[in-house]
């Protein structure tokens, strides 16, 4: 556990037990009676006895609740109030008083005043307070260490943007993580889904036990069955001590199953087994073992063909999904394209001047027409190549990696009219803008020479072509990759 999250814990515990208590009253009678009995409840009190001394009092110590009559000689009790918001407002205030007028109460409203006790005031009523103040105080800690925790996973998630489908996943992470529930995260590759993951644990309650991460894939399938549910010394060839699996040693935190979808078939019905019961047996042992453990799981493939084809149980598809969170593709979200440009620079770079210039407008163009099958990720390398090839900002086109400037060049060509009888059809207007003809047009002609227009009036960005256009960006690329596959044959009439 980090210090923090104990010193939060702590504080919590201390609020749930006592309370910090100053007490002013000008009856000397009453003050030895709240010397004696605050403690007694199991409060640090602190007596005063007119209100100067409890503002003096207040500059030099924190309280959690400020008891004071109203009438005192020197600084009645709302002199005290008003310097208790001035430099304490978590500090809670409470009025003790014999007039139970209307002024009285407005003045308090407007001074935050948490509750009134009226003498003679008994005792109890005056624990009862004190407990209202306490409940108050665990309830406010907790909220601020939730909102800690939050902002504290955002930052890890590090899924930079300012897009829609982000804000809308990001919402879904954090309902999700309050939950127990099972999660499925689908995307490609290079979308960020680990970090999701991170997310979904960092924002739950089981933020203080450990997140463990195995990739199914990535490990031979003869280790996979050891590698999450462990072994018994000489269970087979090479067990030469007791090991523990994954899954104990993410008991009481979250597993993290990335690429589930390459676990064999035995180890689908194994895990299957765990999620029903809460239990794992190791590898030549036959005793069970119960472990508290929340999964996560991700893939890039698509587990329902995985079903119809044989390779994935439908039961453990139906388990494993009860909470499912789609990552978008940086194509779907190309309008954070700038935002994770910057990011990544800065991540490279400690300081960029402010009025810095990240990229010139060539080199931005070419990124914003590549296609992006790595995603998040693949940006990110690219990123890392221009860095290492400029000496200086702005990155220019030549830094890019030449696999995306030639992809860059060949989707402008494929912008172009793709066949002689295209050309034809095609004239300018009086503004030198592409315009139809009256000649006779396949409608493959027209769909093709409207997705040239609209790219070419919105400066090759996509998403505004594909809100033109009223058609999706997938969509959209779904198009422009068919026109990029279409050979233009020149023999055509």
């Amino acid at each position: 556990m980090s210090t923090t999250q104990h010193n939060e814990e702590a504080n919590e515990s201390l609020a749930e037990r006592s309370l910090r208590v100053l007490f002013a009253d000008d009856e000397p009678s009453i003050q030895e009676l709240m010397r004696l009995e605050l403690p007694r409840l199991g409060h640090k009190a602190t007596i005063c006895p007119d209100g100067l001394t409890a503002m003096a009092v207040l500059d030099e110590n924190d309280f959690d609740c400020v008891i004071v009559d109203l009438d005192m000689p020197g600084a009645g009790g709302l002199d005290v109030i008003r310097r208790v918001r001035e430099i304490a407002p978590d500090t809670e205030s409470v009025i003790i008083t014999g007039k139970s007028t209307l002024e009285t109460a407005v003045a308090g409203l407007r001074h935050g005043v948490f509750d009134y006790l009226t003498k003679p005031c008994k005792l109890v009523e005056i624990e009862a307070v004190l407990q209202r103040v306490r409940t108050k105080r665990s309830m406010t800690l907790k909220v601020r260490s939730l909102e800690r925790r939050v902002r504290q996973a955002e930052g890890r998630m590090q899924l930079v943007g300012e897009s829609s489908v982000i804000d809308r996943m990001q919402s879904l992470v954090a309902k999700v993580a309050a939950s127990e529930a099972t999660v499925l995260i689908r995307g490609e590759t290079g979308t960020g889904k680990e970090l999701v993951a991170r997310a979904i644990h960092e924002l739950s309650h089981r933020v203080a036990g450990p997140l463990v991460t195995v990739n199914c894939g990535g490990l031979p399938e003869q280790l996979v069955e050891s590698e999450l549910f462990g072994h018994r010394r000489g269970a087979f060839t090479g067990a030469s001590e007791h090991r523990a699996g994954l899954f104990e040693v993410a008991n009481g935190g979250t597993l993290f199953l990335d690429e589930v979808g390459e676990l064999p078939p035995a180890l689908q019905s194994r895990l299957l087994r765990v999620l029903e019961s809460g239990e794992i047996r190791r590898v030549g042992d036959n005793h069970p073992i119960t472990v508290d453990v929340r999964v996560v799981c991700a893939t890039h493939r698509s587990l329902e063909e995985m079903v119809l084809s044989g390779d994935f149980r439908e039961d453990l598809l139906f388990r494993l999904n009860t909470f499912e969170i789609s990552v978008p593709s940086l194509r779907e979200r190309m309008s954070d394209l700038q935002l994770l440009t910057k990011h990544f620079v800065e991540k490279r770079k400690q300081i960029i001047p402010a009025e810095a210039q990240i990229m010139t407008d060539e080199a931005a163009g070419i990124l914003q027409r590549y296609n992006w099958p790595g995603n998040v990720r693949e940006l990110a390398n690219c990123v890392e190549h221009a860095l290492v090839l400029c000496d200086e900002l702005p990155i220019r086109a030549e830094h890019l990696p030449p696999r995306i400037q030639r992809a860059g060049d060949k989707i402008l060509m494929s912008n172009s009219i793709t066949t002689s009888s295209e050309k034809e059809n095609v004239g300018l207007d009086a503004n030198g803008e592409c315009e139809l003809t009256n000649k006779p047009q396949s409608l493959k002609q027209i769909e093709i020479l409207a997705i040239i227009d609209s790219l070419g009036r919105n400066d090759g960005n996509k998403s505004r072509t594909a809100d033109e256009l009223g058609i999706s960006l997938k969509t959209l690329y779904n198009k422009l990759n068919q026109m990029e596959s279409t050979e233009p044959n020149p023999e055509a009439a």
